[in-house]
This record gives C-alpha cells, sequence and structure tokens, in this order.
C-alpha cells in the first residue's frame, strides 16, 4: 500500500479528535497513514518538507492557513490532498471537493489508489507561494485586524462573521474612503490591490467571490483589481461589483488576466498577505504565476 502523511491543524475550527479518527479511518482503507499534528505556527511547513521523499503523498486536515504553510514546504515535490477543516477551507471547495472531510479523505484515498491526479497551477508575492489570492493594501489589513482578535480558548480562530463585521469596521474606521497609495507597475495609481489565482479570491459563505465573471479555477496564471480610490459615493458600488464578479470590469479600476508577474509598489510599507496569512508590511510586491506547479488528488 502507498504511504501517506497526514498532516492535521488541531487548532482549525473543523477539526476535533472525532473527526480526526474518521478521517484516519477513511485514508487507511487505501493506505498506510502516519499523522502528525502541528503545535506552532510554520509547523506544517517543517512536516511537510520532511514528507518529501518519505512518503508517497501528502494529506493536509486544516484549513486554509495551514494549506499555505504546506505548500511551501513541499510544494511540486509531491502529490498533495487537501481535506477541508477550517471556517472557509477555500483551496479545497475551488478543488470541488467535499465540504464533509471524512467525504473529502474517501475522495483523496480513492484517487490515490487509482492513481487519478491532476496539475494546478500556484502564485507566488515575495517568493511566498499562494494558491487562491493575496492581497497587499486593505485586504491584508482587514486579516491583520482579525488577527489581532486573537483565539479562543481552544485555540481556535473568530468565525466568518466577525471577518465580515471586521471588513465593514475597517471601512468605516477609514470613513469609506481610501486615496491612492500604490502604483501598479505599467497600469496606474491605485488604493489598494488583490490578485487571485484564477477563482476563486475567496468564499463569502456559500458564495464564490470573483475578480472577473468568468475565471478559470486556480488557473496558475494572475489576475488582479485594484480600485484606484474609494470614496463614500462609490464604496456600494465597488462591493456590489465585487460580490457580483465584476469588479474587474468596474470602471475606476485598474485590472489585468492572466498574467505571469505583477509588480506593486507602495508610497509607504503596507500590509501583505497571502491565503489569508498577514505576511507583514512592504514597500513593493513582486507576484508571479507558477503554472503546473502543484499535483493534487480528488
Amino acid at each position: 500500500m502507498p504511504r501517506l502523511a497526514l498532516i492535521v491543524n488541531p487548532f482549525s475550527t473543523g477539526v476535533t479528535r472525532a473527526a480526526v479518527d474518521a478521517v484516519e479511518e477513511a485514508l487507511r482503507l487505501r493506505a498506510e497513514v502516519t499523522t502528525r499534528l502541528t503545535s506552532r505556527p510554520g509547523h506544517a511547513t517543517e512536516l511537510a518538507a520532511e514528507a518529501v521523499g518519505t512518503f508517497d503523498a501528502l494529506v493536509v486536515f486544516s484549513g486554509d492557513g495551514t494549506y499555505n504553510e504546506a505548500l511551501n514546504g513541499a510544494a511540486g515535490r509531491i502529490p498533495f490532498g487537501f481535506l477541508p477543516g477550517g471556517g472557509s477551507s477555500v483551496l479545497s471547495r475551488a478543488l470541488g471537493l467535499p465540504r464533509d472531510p471524512v467525504a473529502a479523505a474517501r475522495a483523496v484515498a480513492d484517487a490515490l489508489d487509482e492513481g487519478r491526479s491532476r496539475t494546478i497551477g500556484l502564485g507566488r508575492v515575495n517568493g511566498r507561494r499562494f494558491s487562491f489570492s493575496a492581497g497587499i493594501g486593505l485586504d491584508a489589513a482587514v486579516v491583520r485586524r482579525v488577527e489581532a482578535h486573537g483565539r479562543s480558548k481552544d485555540g481556535r480562530r473568530v468565525g466568518n462573521l466577525v471577518f465580515a463585521g471586521t471588513v465593514g469596521a475597517e471601512l468605516l474606521r477609514r470613513r469609506l474612503r481610501l486615496e491612492p497609495a500604490l502604483e501598479v507597475e505599467g497600469r496606474g495609481r491605485a488604493a489598494f490591490a488583490l490578485v487571485s489565482n484564477g477563482w476563486p479570491y475567496t468564499f463569502a459563505g456559500p458564495l464564490a467571490i470573483r475578480l472577473f465573471p468568468d475565471d478559470e479555477p486556480l488557473a496558475g496564471a494572475l489576475d488582479f483589481v485594484a480600485p484606484e480610490r474609494v470614496t463614500p459615493a462609490s464604496a456600494s458600488r465597488l462591493l456590489a461589483a465585487l460580490v457580483r464578479g465584476r469588479l474587474g470590469e468596474t470602471e475606476g479600476v485598474l485590472s489585468g488576466r492572466g498574467l505571469g508577474r505583477l509588480a506593486v509598489r507602495c508610497d509607504e510599507p503596507l500590509p501583505l498577505q497571502a491565503d489569508g496569512e498577514d505576511l507583514g508590511d512592504v514597500a513593493e510586491a513582486v507576484f508571479e504565476a507558477e503554472p503546473d506547479a502543484l499535483t493534487v488528488l480528488g
């Protein structure tokens, strides 16, 4: 039987001891499973790197932050499976896996047993890989404010309602006004920039948020939108366009599709995020496409 490493973040929203047991049982029908629990930020990167050359495949049961860590530890060097354990689990949903982690584990195990896989593209920003999205400015500031809420007593992050509320609070804090604060190389000045690896940019509950209406999923080619400015008069129009998946087609928004590279330079250092992970403040962000970068199961 193939040897499979299972990386689990026990603090992810949807991960429980019972769920881990059930996932292990489903995977063991098709593979020998060795489970490793993460214990600190960055631990999944180390565990994923250690799995290369020792195991035939790597499965991650967590949310998107731990997915991202594992991708950066072993992307391209071992087949991956992703089981939904987070509040949104954007990547596993974009791959079309079941929302139930045990059903997803069965799908991944069957694919491993039958030798079925596919390749997807990734993005990079300043060398850090991301699977679905990255951003500089507003959305990264929201990620940071959400992180500032800390975790519950059992170590879990706040939920989607708090995230949505934080978006509103951040806009109100800025009085619904964002002036140009960065330069998109060759395109012009803008208030902030959102970059996606095809679709989705993220999920809002059941709704997939796209930058363009006909994006391809996880394409390994970058799309971006960058509103030139946000004012009280334009804020609701821009938000409605984002929800409809048409922000990239909206007046007053810089945009581009299918790019291999995109450079952004900030007037002063701004927050940067990748797959919902705060990467600190940067004066420049270079986004690059990485086509056919990852083999996935399921």
